[in-house]
């Protein structure tokens, strides 16, 4: 690991003991000690974020995408493998639903599935593979939280949907199209990318609003996480997070790397990259999501935690497969 990378995570771990420390301290939900009150102010913190921060970050990254730019190729050889994973895993986690929210298998698998390509990402990619690893890294991520949550967001609005046992399939299909596309992830992509295809500038008054709002994402989203720990605490929840940062820190950047190097042909920087971003911790987009349908809160902020801890060694891990395979 490297020292950037290493100060990464300790930034992410202070902040999020830092949201911890507030909840208990009182300065959130009233009396100190993580009293009544802090359920609901976590809620309606994780509502704001994901009703307007996470939307003006997406509309404003699809708005800017420059299409022409993207490496189809290699954006092909990440998603084609993280697709089949998260299929495959929700798959697994419907198949074994213990009954609980009908968008539960939809969110365990953001969870297993969602890396913190931002936080983490970044300077990882920065150091490891210097300035063009970081930006084909910059364009995986720029289109890794709209093509995989979306998905999933498609996933858990269907469940929802088909438990309505009273619905006709007309309805089921009609609901879910419809609350998928005015999801709060879904509608500021498609509105992105048709302000995108206008070929238009956004006006310079509305790009720094939207971006002032989307910077606020990563510090409130690790307040979250903060938040969720003194609610929830970590008893009770590592066995799960435990198999969800297997899935995330080992299944899907092998999946990854045997599809991208054996499958697309990809070696040396394209392939470390790709490998790279499959194999970073847990985002804490997964929790917003969990909050969103209000199932496995703190069992996606004790993956989070557990994954961004254990990443310190297969982080390690990774990298040092990755030059066994040529990587320069």
């Amino acid at each position: 690991m490297t020292l950037a990378v290493a100060w990464k995570l300790l930034a992410i771990f202070a902040t999020v003991w830092l949201g911890w420390f507030a909840a208990r301290a009182g300065w959130v939900g009233g009396r100190p000690g993580a009293g009544a009150g802090l359920p609901a102010a976590t809620r309606t913190l994780s509502d704001i974020a994901f009703h307007l921060f996470v939307p003006a970050l997406l509309f404003r990254t699809m708005a800017r995408q420059d299409l022409a730019a993207v490496p189809w190729a290699h954006l092909m050889a990440f998603f084609v493998p993280a697709l089949v994973f998260v299929v495959a895993v929700y798959l697994g986690y419907r198949r074994h639903a213990d009954g609980g929210s009908p968008a539960a298998p939809a969110t365990r698998t953001a969870a297993a599935s969602y890396g913190n390509g931002l936080q983490l990402g970044i300077p990882m990619a920065a150091a490891l593979f210097g300035e063009p690893g970081l930006a084909l890294h910059v364009a995986l991520v720029s289109v890794h939280g709209l093509i995989l949550l979306t998905l999933m967001t498609v996933f858990a609005e269907l469940d929802l949907a088909r438990a309505d046992r009273e619905a006709t399939l007309w309805q089921t299909v009609r609901s879910t199209v419809r609350s998928a596309v005015l999801h709060p992830v879904m509608l500021p992509v498609l509105l992105g990318l048709a302000w995108n295809l206008t070929g238009l500038p956004l006006p310079p008054p509305v790009d720094e609003a939207l971006r002032v709002l989307g910077s606020a994402v990563v510090p409130v989203c690790l307040v979250l996480i903060g938040l969720n720990l003194a609610q929830y605490g970590l008893r009770g929840r590592v066995r799960g997070a435990l198999g969800l940062s297997a899935l995330k820190l080992l299944v899907l950047p092998a999946l990854v790397l045997l599809v991208a190097h054996l499958g697309f042909g990809l070696e040396g920087m394209p392939l470390g990259v790709v490998v790279m971003l499959a194999a970073l911790p847990t985002g804490s987009n997964a929790l917003i999501f969990a909050q969103r349908y209000d199932t496995h809160q703190a069992e996606a902020t004790a993956a989070i935690v557990v994954s961004t801890t254990a990443f310190a060694l297969t982080s390690s891990l990774w990298i040092a497969v990755l030059a066994l395979v040529g990587r320069p």
